[in-house]
């Protein structure tokens, strides 16, 4: 019976391994459908849209040529009729980007003339010569179409140099960019490395949401804790920080040698911007001086490593660690000598929690679902240190009520072990003597289960043990803090407060004195009697929208846990936090700095008083969520992006306070990704989720500018688009339009901060339009970086990380000689080559 519940077991552990796969292959394969589906939905709509266009621009290109030349009006309908059917003709981008220059040279005749039937002509020409720029290619007419338009100009006269363009491509998408004026000499062009790097300023947030035992207290008076790839080393009393980041991907857990001074961090795996897992592994380094002493376990653990613990009465010779694949592998390191003497399988059930016992190097208890487990190690060859092997004993509960999950545990001060499960309770574990008439002869002392005590309503999340033998107890549900006598009777409670959710670990400062950290990944600081209040704050998901103040160090963000933050990056503090009804994903200040507007996912969106933190306007614009939010320099309108793939327009008055809808801009083909106003505040750049690039004239009724040429010289008040002439070069190798979130220009526009899809922040010169362009390369994120704004004056960038809720400020200083380390040469992904008339291309 228990062979055939084994063998059960093994298929379970296997199919509920199996499935994730299957589940994650599947998931693939439909994004890459759904991708295609939008490739194919944007193709053909642009076709779509260029047919109309071609139906609305023949007749009127006929009557420009039949004005200038009635010869060619006859080959044009000869081109046009082909065995008595009317065929459209559809004329190439760069067969008639000569009507630019033909245009030019007819508007300076023409301005030299007094005759009103040369002003026509000027008038048809140029609309004529607008209007075609966008038409498909048609080898059978494009030579005829030039030779026809070349001729309309005055006699005699010279042809110039003709403008160039850049097409690159994003996932066979081909994206046209015109080279600016000032740019003469494209092909010469050198991008450097930007005159500035970065530094790692602040780290906003703790992670405590799902990870347990991950704050300590060293004796410099510092709090070491962690988020995304950084542990934090954050002094209480001087409120400043210092940063280990030596780490690849997400850090999941601590623990603190019996020094004090000496720690070891586990990682998770990972993947490489190809999806190929990386390899896990712990760090044990010098908190002192943050250097790393030694890395262990690089391609012996399997996902991550879930819980370490350095053994105690031998002054920290050996490191426990406990892996997260299926079987949780179990293995003790001398970390020292990076030897692993013993490895085991521990449960296919997820582990919480390991130690040594405080008294021998011998035991280890580890715990979790369904399970407490009393290790004993061993030695394979008498009289050495060569191997190990270890030997596990189950806790019995007997005629106790058997928890879903032990939760945490400590040693008391007597040698019994004490747990915290999730039904509320504290179970006292004691050494008995051997039952020789149940186990036979030879059987040994075990530990059993002496005393349950009621603790708390809900789980017993953390439980800590003071120098005098007392104990302290976090609850889940209740969120209390419970200090007990070393008989396990209630001293003293409190509660925290609701926002920052239960409480998840406990670390003694002075045995009044604690910190506390939780759910909602804040660390609090305080006693029983005056409470506690929040020294690290942070959100508890996925974060997207981030915008800084137009005139001081503040900024805000706003994420799917439905909550705005205004934070002050002076003093690295949150200064108010107001909840929402909907998740929030964008967000831009008001140029007054009195006001932000939020985009939340619902199509709605609010303005908010930064003084009274109430609502002072709350509109809808479509069903879908919005991507951004964008004022005018001036602060007279405001654009909404939304996935609806419309912009809305709004004029603003009242000091940012009342709106009223201007207009909508109609012709994207897929959702708003980004958008950018022109300096003078009349015309707009945007992106879409199908990689298109689309200029509108504002002033003029939300008009689409079919001539794209036209805005390559406009100067834009920011450059947040992820496409565009003057940001092409930060598109790497392997990039399919999705792996560059956001970017941003600085304010002084000598840098451009790129936050991409593989958890780097990136720093270019700009402008970088050519590819290959050279940056610094910057981690510390352990999940996609979703945004990145500068600060007003350009001294702090502030990137947001996605589901690692992390937000690290960044100080940005001059590069110094030695900086080449940092830097990347980028591959671009994307195929690029110069075009003119001259080429056809």
């Amino acid at each position: 019976m228990d062979g055939s519940t084994n063998s059960l077991d093994d298929v379970s552990a296997e199919s509920s391994t199996g499935c994730p796969d299957r589940l994650s292959l599947m998931e693939v394969r439909l994004q890459t459908q759904e991708d295609e589906i939008t490739l194919l939905k944007s193709s053909l709509a642009d076709a779509l849209r260029k047919l109309r266009l071609h139906d609305q621009q023949i007749p009127l290109l006929k009557q420009q040529l039949i004005a200038v030349n009635p010869a060619a009006a006859r080959v044009l309908n000869h081109s046009c009729y082909v065995d008595g059917i009317s065929k459209p003709c559809r004329l190439s981008t760069s067969s008639l980007d000569g009507c630019h220059l033909t245009s030019n040279r007819v508007r300076r005749n023409s301005e030299r003339s007094k005759d009103p039937q040369d002003k026509t002509k000027l008038r048809l020409s140029k609309k004529a010569a607008s209007s075609t720029n966008l038409l498909t290619r048609s080898p059978s007419l494009e030579s005829r179409a030039k030779d026809l338009i070349s001729s309309t100009g005055s006699q005699g006269s010279r042809r110039g140099t003709q403008s160039q363009s850049i097409k690159m491509f994003i996932r066979g998408r081909p994206i046209t960019m015109y080279i600016p004026s000032d740019i003469l000499n494209y092909e010469e062009m050198k991008i450097d490395l930007p005159s500035q790097k970065l530094d790692l300023d602040w780290v906003y947030g703790y992670r405590g949401r799902d990870c347990r035992a991950n704050l300590y207290l060293l004796p410099s008076g510092e709090a070491v804790y962690f988020i995304a790839c950084v542990v934090v080393l954050y002094h209480i009393s001087n409120q400043t920080q210092r940063h280990y980041r030596k780490h690849t991907d997400c850090v999941r857990c601590l623990a603190i040698h019996p020094d004090k001074v000496r720690v070891a961090s586990g990682q998770t795996a990972g993947v490489d911007k190809d999806g190929k897992p990386l390899q896990p592994f712990v760090h044990i380094w010098d908190s002192n001086t943050l250097v790393t002493l030694q890395q262990i376990g690089l391609g012996t653990f399997e996902r991550g490593v879930g819980s370490v613990a350095f053994s105690n009465s031998d002054a920290g010779t050996f490191l426990c660690v406990i892996d997260d694949s299926n079987e949780h592998m179990l293995s003790v390191w001398d970390w020292n000598k990076n030897i692993k003497h013993a490895e085991v399988k521990s449960t296919n059930e997820a582990v919480l929690a390991v130690e040594f016992s405080p008294t021998d190097i011998i035991n280890i208890i580890s715990c979790g679902k369904s399970h407490v487990y009393f290790w004993t190690m061993s030695a394979t060859m008498s009289g050495t240190m060569s191997g190990f092997t270890l030997t596990k004993k189950q806790g019995i509960f007997g005629k106790y009520k058997k928890p879903k999950f032990i939760m945490c545990f400590v040693f008391s001060l007597t040698g019994d072990v004490l747990t915290g499960d999730s039904e509320g309770n504290i179970l006292t574990w004691g050494k008995s003597a051997a039952d020789i008439k149940t186990l036979g002869k030879g059987a040994k002392e075990t530990l059993q289960i002496m005393k349950q005590t009621r603790a708390h309503e809900g789980s017993v999340f953390t439980m800590c043990l003071l120098q005098g033998g007392a104990l302290l107890s976090g609850g889940g549900k209740d969120r209390k803090i419970i200090r007990w006598s070393a008989d396990l009777a209630p001293e003293r409670e409190c509660e925290i407060p609701e926002k920052f959710g239960a409480v998840r670990t406990i670390a003694d400062v002075d045995g009044e004195e604690l910190l506390v950290g939780t759910t909602r990944n804040a660390i609090l600081r305080g006693t029983f009697s005056d409470g506690f209040v929040a020294i690290v704050q942070g959100h508890v998901d996925e974060t997207w929208g981030l915008a800084t103040h137009p005139s001081q160090n503040i900024f805000i963000t706003c994420g799917n846990d439905r909550q705005v933050c205004v934070w002050n990056a002076e003093d690295h503090k949150l200064d108010w936090c107001t909840p929402l009804e909907e998740s929030g994903l964008c967000a831009d200040f008001c140029p007054n700095g009195a006001l932000v507007a939020v985009g939340l996912s619902t199509g709605r969106w609010v303005v908010l008083d930064l003084q009274t933190k109430e609502v002072v306007s709350d509109l809808t614009d479509g069903n879908e969520q919005l991507s951004v939010m964008r004022y005018t320099p001036d602060g007279s309108f405001l654009a909404v992006g939304s996935h609806d793939n419309f912009i809305y327009i709004y004029n603003v008055t009242d000091g940012g306070r009342r709106y009223m809808r201007f207009g909508k801009c109609t012709g994207h083909s897929s959702f708003i990704t980004h958008l950018d106003w022109s300096k003078d505040g009349k015309y707009i750049m945007s992106n879409s989720g199908d990689y298109e690039i689309l200029y509108w004239d504002v002033a003029s009724g939300c008009k689409l500018l079919r001539n794209r040429f036209e805005s390559k010289d406009r100067e834009w008040a920011s450059y947040t688009c992820v496409l565009g002439f003057h940001v092409m070069g930060v598109w790497l190798e392997g990039s399919d339009g999705t792996d560059i979130n956001a970017l941003c220009r600085s304010h002084n526009k000598s840098m451009v901060a790129v936050a991409d899809d593989f958890c780097k922040v990136h720093l270019f010169q700009y402008p970088c339009p050519k590819l290959k362009a050279p940056s610094y390369k910057y981690e510390g994120h352990g999940s996609h970086v979703t945004n990145v704004r500068f600060t007003h004056n350009d001294t702090h960038l502030l990137s947001l990380g996605g589901k690692d809720t992390c937000i690290l400020q960044w100080r940005v200083k001059r590069a110094g000689t030695g900086d080449n380390k940092e830097h990347l040469a980028s591959s671009s992904t994307v195929r690029t080559f110069s075009s003119s008339p001259e080429n056809g291309t």
